[in-house]
């Protein structure tokens, strides 16, 4: 199975356009305001119109601990194909929507790994690195070694990805990959050469 592609972060038109033609099945667009990568809704509607006329890749919006007025009213205007809970929402946060949800789930370096990923109330997870500052986005990378023998076909693997190392985590099938600063020049703009080869080197592996 080919494994699919998630560019997350992205805040740019000609960014998200050129991960669709690189072969991009998914681009995430970042609602969390601390976070660099964050897009104003006027940013994300413009991004939002150029993908859906492509059709493509689906978009995927990302939130940390809003609130559900916050993130309904995005979705009814936005139109997002899925949305990605990245911060400490409990199981009633996630349940009720229209549309697949992805759960975020950030390892500790010293935790056990998920065992038990079915467990986890959500359509799929986002297996990332721990950071006790920031939710995501943070480039440090997460022990691959550590989800060797685990059902992950409704996974994506995040933290800290490069093109350099997306063949390893293809290499475990799972449902998709991510990556937010492993493919920039600079936090929140795409590096086409990076994109590229990160997308070729985890399709070509899973």
């Amino acid at each position: 199975m080919v494994v699919r592609v998630k560019i997350c972060g992205v805040r740019r038109v000609a960014d998200a356009i050129r991960a669709a033609d690189l072969g991009a099945d998914f681009i995430g667009i970042n609602f969390y305001p601390p976070s660099p990568r964050h897009v104003e809704l006027e940013q994300a509607l413009e991004i939002c119109r150029t993908v859906a006329l492509d059709g493509r890749a689906k978009v995927v919006g990302v939130f940390v601990n809003a609130t559900r007025d916050y993130i309904s009213e995005r979705l009814e205007r936005l139109r997002f194909d899925l949305v990605q809970f990245h911060g400490d929402e409990d199981d009633a946060a996630l349940a009720g929507w229209p549309v697949p949800v992805i759960r975020a789930v950030r390892i500790k370096d010293d935790a056990p790994p998920p065992t038990a990923v079915e467990q986890v109330t959500a359509d799929y997870i986002l297996i990332d690195r721990f950071d006790p500052k920031l939710y995501g986005g943070t480039g440090r990378a997460l022990d691959l070694n550590r989800l060797a023998g685990f059902d992950l076909g409704r996974v994506f693997i995040s933290g800290g990805l490069t093109p350099a190392t997306v063949a390893t985590a293809a290499a475990l099938s799972p449902y998709a990959v991510d990556v937010a600063s492993g493919v920039e020049s600079a936090p929140g703009i795409k590096d086409e050469k990076k994109m590229r080869s990160f997308i070729a080197n985890a399709k070509s592996s899973g």
